[in-house]
């Protein structure tokens, strides 16, 4: 472990774990990382990171220098936080995810598999380049598997994007927005309850229905 890491009390590291690596960046001083860490084997955690107690990862995540994470944060195997982003506490990263430079996860927030946050509107321009602004997501905000979101979106807090959305345009908070291009269509406290969904797919002639019935229902 490099000297200019600062590693607090109870860590559990898998072989293959990175502390406290060299930006080409330059110099932004100590990793600091929190107390009950459990790191699996890959993960690499920048010079310069600050990151919250019972920081948890899966295998071969990076998190990168100028980055600040929150307390009992968890970010799952080949995801990636770019420099210079703000992760609250509590939130939830899930696998093959990628966060941006400059991107700002509110507490509580959480980013299904694959989901890819952008941050330069015209990529390749200078001016572009010069202006990289990830988005800002929201407390307690779900985002589905495979979303796409693109610089400078608010996510509102509590809203919820459906899987494979691409999301273009602020989210209000506490709303449902999905599609390509994610569109609000109502807000999550008008779901109907998760009971009448899974009784539809109980009644589902073929198809997950079937296969829903074989293994008996919900646990």
């Amino acid at each position: 472990m490099p000297a200019t890491s600062r590693v607090g009390e109870g860590p559990r590291s898998d072989e293959g774990v990175l502390l406290g690596v060299l930006s080409d960046r330059g110099r932004f001083g100590a990793l600091r990382l929190g107390a009950a860490a459990r790191l699996r084997s890959g993960t690499t955690l920048y010079e310069g990171a600050r990151i919250g107690d019972r920081f948890q990862t899966g295998h071969h995540v990076v998190v990168r220098e100028q980055t600040v994470i929150g307390d009992d944060v968890s970010v799952w195997s080949n995801s990636v936080i770019d420099y210079g982003c703000v992760v609250g506490d509590d939130v939830k990263i899930h696998c093959n995810c990628y966060v941006a430079q400059f991107t700002e996860i509110e507490e509580g927030a959480f980013l299904g598999p694959g989901v890819v946050i952008t941050n330069d509107l015209y990529p390749g321009l200078e001016d572009s380049a010069a202006t990289l602004s990830g988005p800002l997501i929201g407390a307690n905000a779900h985002v589905g598997g495979n979303v796409t979101i693109l610089p400078f979106v608010t996510i509102g807090a509590g809203a919820l994007i459906g899987a494979g959305s691409v999301v273009t345009r602020d989210v209000p908070a506490g709303m449902v927005a999905y599609g390509c291009p994610a569109v609000p269509v109502r807000a999550v406290e008008d779901l109907p309850p998760i009971s009448r969904r899974v009784e539809r797919i109980r009644e589902t002639p073929a198809g997950p229905g079937r296969r829903f019935r074989a293994r008996g229902g919900a646990a």
